[in-house]
């Protein structure tokens, strides 16, 4: 039987990537098979999900990927998995739909992890608040992170009375996640990272009887979605695929690959050129801006993309690709360098996030649902408008019209 935890926070920056993987290293290491998913868009989490589990990490979300495809995803990961491990995004009420949302919708049971790195007996308070808040939940309990030592645990441990159970701590330990501006470093740039994820298994003080009691998990049951429609077979897709060019979600690779596309990868920080027999071109987002250097001096590759773009070939370009496209990009430090110039478009990168949250593009056909963050400020050189403007998604306000 596959149990399931929903490991959730009072906001970000609590350890809820940290305790994930470091639960699923552990339970990988004792022989258990587990699956991870991260809520909401995130495309730097999975990355760690997958280094700790072994297996893909897929974004769930209520809103942008649906509840049909969430139940999908959660059932089939149940059927070879003993644990499906989802690490919520920032506080566990916070945003709409909200992880705790998605835990009511599955029945997932909610593991609080809580710094407890300057707390004493206010972890109690904020765990049974965290509890109390909504009474729709299944609890599993509580965990703590960043606690010095025995003492301090047993401090934690009794100031929840009989409210919640105690499933252990974490020890604080300079074995950390580094970051920068747009959160953590991505997983495949850290040398030793399985290293670090065993140190941090290590720092886990796991409660045998607090575990006994999590609550078991009935997996939802999903309807077969069938068999794609072909529509892209014999098309050949491009994608960048770099340091600079990594924020792709491999579920959206998947669904070309199932709508019967050839997908090539090339590396623009590597100067490689748009593969010239490709039909159509994917430029994800990333961080070009600490590549614009190194990519602004490949001649050959801007002269690719202006081809490509010439012939009339189809370009998705999103954050970081976008970028690419433009005429030029200021780096970290404020220096200007010259991209591909397909769009007149000038690029700056700002101290605090310039866009953040949910976006729907609406059209007659349904339209397509995504997200926004980033610190990229755009502005066009030839003063015109944009041609479409996406919407800001709000739980719980009407679906977006197209006019």
């Amino acid at each position: 039987m596959t149990r399931a935890l929903l490991i959730a926070a009072p906001a970000s920056g609590q350890g809820k990537t940290t305790i994930t993987c470091a639960l699923a290293w552990r339970l990988r290491r004792e022989g258990q098979r587990v699956r991870a998913f991260k809520v909401g868009p995130d495309f730097i989490d999975p990355g760690f999900l997958e280094a700790a589990t072994g297996a893909p990490a897929d974004p769930l979300d209520l809103w942008m990927v649906g509840p049909a495809d969430c139940a999908r995803q959660l059932a089939a990961a149940s059927r070879e998995a003993d644990w499906v491990l989802v690490e919520a995004a920032m506080g566990l009420y916070d945003g709409a739909p909200s992880a705790a949302d998605l835990a009511e919708a599955f029945g997932l049971p909610v593991l609080a992890v809580i710094d407890a790195h300057a707390l004493a007996q206010t972890f109690g308070a904020l765990a049974l608040g965290l509890r109390q808040y909504r009474h729709d939940l299944r609890w599993a309990g509580v965990l703590a992170n960043r606690v010095a030592g025995p003492g301090h645990a047993q401090m934690l441990r009794e100031s929840l009375g009989d409210a919640l159970p105690w499933l252990g701590h974490a020890i604080d330990s300079p074995a950390t996640l580094p970051q920068r501006h747009l959160g953590l470093v991505q997983a495949q740039e850290i040398r030793g990272l399985a290293l670090v994820l065993e140190h941090l298994a290590e720092a886990l003080v796991i409660d045998v009887d607090g575990w006994r009691g999590v609550p078991h998990w009935t997996p939802p049951a999903a309807a077969s979605t069938g068999r794609p429609v072909r529509g892209l077979q014999g098309r050949t897709i491009a994608i960048a695929r770099d340091d600079a060019f990594s924020f792709c979600y491999a579920a959206n690779l998947r669904a070309l690959e199932d709508l019967g596309a050839d997908l090539c990868f090339f590396s623009p920080l590597a100067g490689e050129p748009v593969p010239a027999h490709a039909h159509a071109l994917y430029l994800p987002g990333g961080y070009p801006e600490l590549h614009a250097a190194r990519l602004a001096a490949h001649l050959s590759l801007k002269a690719s993309l202006r081809a490509f773009h010439e012939a009339g070939r189809p370009i998705v370009a999103e954050c970081g690709g976008l970028m690419l496209c433009a005429a030029g990009l200021c780096d970290l430090q404020g220096r200007r360098h010259a991209m591909a110039g397909l769009l007149p478009l000038e690029v700056e990168i700002a101290d605090r996030p310039q866009a953040v949250g949910l976006q729907a593009w609406p059209d007659h056909e349904g339209g397509l649902r995504g997200h926004a963050f980033h610190y990229g400020r755009a502005s066009r050189a030839d003063g015109a408008a944009p041609a479409f403007h996406t919407v800001p998604h709000r739980w719980g306000a009407p679906e977006p019209v197209w006019r």
